[in-house]
């Protein structure tokens, strides 16, 4: 069997994590395209690959927490799990409206949403943390 070199193995996981992630946010906007199973896959590959990648991934400022937050336990903010479902459930209630006129289609539809709706209404919530505040230094008579 052929061994791979370590560059050639990097080099691997880098394209194999950037094909992931750009289908992870076409995901984003097209409807049932799943986004989250695309950008585990790209923060594994960039893991395997290149730190560096790996890192500017989970620090990014439009999905890094998200991801950050699913990686470190599998939650999301309550925001997020609202704005997912209702995004889910309108283009799936157009689609199945103003798309498609057979019926087995918008039975998939309506199961693969459902299915979605469950797994993203039992994950745990993450609580935002709120900075402490300081008090206020308790002024001397003077």
């Amino acid at each position: 069997m052929l061994a791979l070199s370590a560059t050639l193995k990097s080099r691997l996981f880098i394209a194999a994590g950037s094909i992931s992630l750009g289908i992870g946010i076409v995901g984003i906007v097209v409807p049932l395209l799943p986004t989250t199973p695309f950008l585990l896959l790209a923060a594994y590959c960039y893991s395997r690959g290149s730190r560096r990648l790996h890192n500017r991934l989970l620090s990014n400022k439009l999905i890094g927490s998200y991801l950050r937050n699913y990686l470190e336990g599998k939650a999301m903010s309550l925001k997020a799990k609202i704005w997912s479902i209702g995004i889910l459930w309108v283009v799936i209630g157009c689609t199945a409206a103003f798309v498609t006129d057979s019926l087995i289609i918008r039975i998939v539809l309506l199961a693969v949403g459902s299915g979605v709706t469950v797994h993203v209404a039992l994950l745990r919530v993450v609580v935002p943390s709120k900075p402490v505040p300081v008090p206020k230094p308790i002024p001397r008579g003077e």
